[in-house]
């Protein structure tokens, strides 16, 4: 039998309003690795922690007021983390360490009201369900949901129940919904066989999504995330373009779950090369550098339709 190993994998998910413009490739990828690094550095309950800005690293570009995805304005976001138990591994029993993410691009009208939208696999093998309508139409109907690999089903078939009991049926009378669904793997530190993310759990993050602060860390989807041999989860960020280019706002959220120490860096410094202590967390099964992955959701207020995204 050949050793069929499941591969590290990036997955960007964009979305944004009408017509035709121009965002920076270098925007995007600021605010992408400005979030990553805030997801790797975060846990437990993020408010009560400074930000990377706030500790003086010099990121590039200009955040939004916020420097999170929901500075797009209409945006919100939503979690449901799941912690409870501890010790040894049991299978149906725990410990529990997942949840789940709502982005949300037009609020509570996302339903009724899509967004221009493209999706882009960097590489490897991970699930991202409701793609292929994605691509086909151009539009985004409906949230981006992030959890665990093995609960994409369940987030999938909550979203429909969630958009059934929220929108009407379509002109032709019908109800009909292929929700956007990503995942990272948190076996490592949850239960993840024990499925215990349910139908109640997407519902509530969709139902208490919000706009301003975003919740970062050891939350939603990202609550059993490692990244580059540290405890990494949910990050987000913002850049806002100037006047004299639009002055249009890109906002990214991350779910990070990726890489050993060796591959951290900050605002470009290879930071995890310079710590010389072992890494906090036991060798992970796949233990290379390559392996792994990241969920990168883009939202942005310029004017671009779906094939310029």
């Amino acid at each position: 039998m050949p050793d069929f190993k499941r591969r590290s994998h990036i997955l960007f998910l964009i979305f944004a309003s009408m017509a035709a413009a121009s965002v920076t490739a270098a925007s995007m990828a600021a605010a992408s690795m400005t979030a990553a690094s805030m997801a790797a550095g975060a846990a437990g309950e993020p408010s009560h922690k400074p930000r990377a800005r706030d500790l003086g690293v010099p990121f590039d570009g200009t955040p939004g007021p916020l420097n999170a995805i929901t500075d797009v304005a209409g945006v919100i976001v939503g979690h449901t983390t799941l912690i409870s138990g501890s010790g040894k591994l049991q299978v149906g029993r725990g410990p529990v360490r997942t949840g789940v993410t709502a982005v949300l691009p037009r609020g509570q009208d996302s339903l009724s009201n899509p967004v221009f939208a493209a999706w882009f696999s960097q590489n490897g093998n991970g699930e991202m369900t409701g793609t292929a309508w994605v691509e086909e139409s151009g539009f985004l109907e409906g949230p981006v949901m992030i959890t665990n690999t093995h609960s994409v089903g369940v987030v999938r078939d909550a979203v429909i129940q969630w958009r059934m009991a929220h929108a009407g049926a379509d002109a032709t009378g019908f109800y009909w919904s292929l929700p956007v669904v990503a995942e990272t793997w948190d076996g490592w530190l949850n239960d993840i066989n024990g499925f215990h993310v349910k139908p109640e759990h997407v519902l509530h993050a969709l139902d208490n999504a919000h706009a301003g602060a975003v919740e970062e860390g050891s939350v939603g989807g990202g609550t059993g995330m490692i990244c580059n041999g540290y405890k990494g989860g949910i990050g987000s960020s913002s850049r806002r373009l100037q006047p004299k280019d639009g002055g249009y706002t890109v906002g990214v959220l991350v779910q990070c779950n990726y890489g050993t120490r060796d591959n951290l860096r900050i605002a470009g410094i290879p930071v995890g090369r310079e710590i010389p202590a072992p890494e906090p967390y036991a060798y992970l099964p796949w233990g290379l550098a390559e392996h792994g992955s990241i969920i990168v959701v883009v939202a942005t207020d310029a004017p671009l339709l779906a094939h310029q995204l």
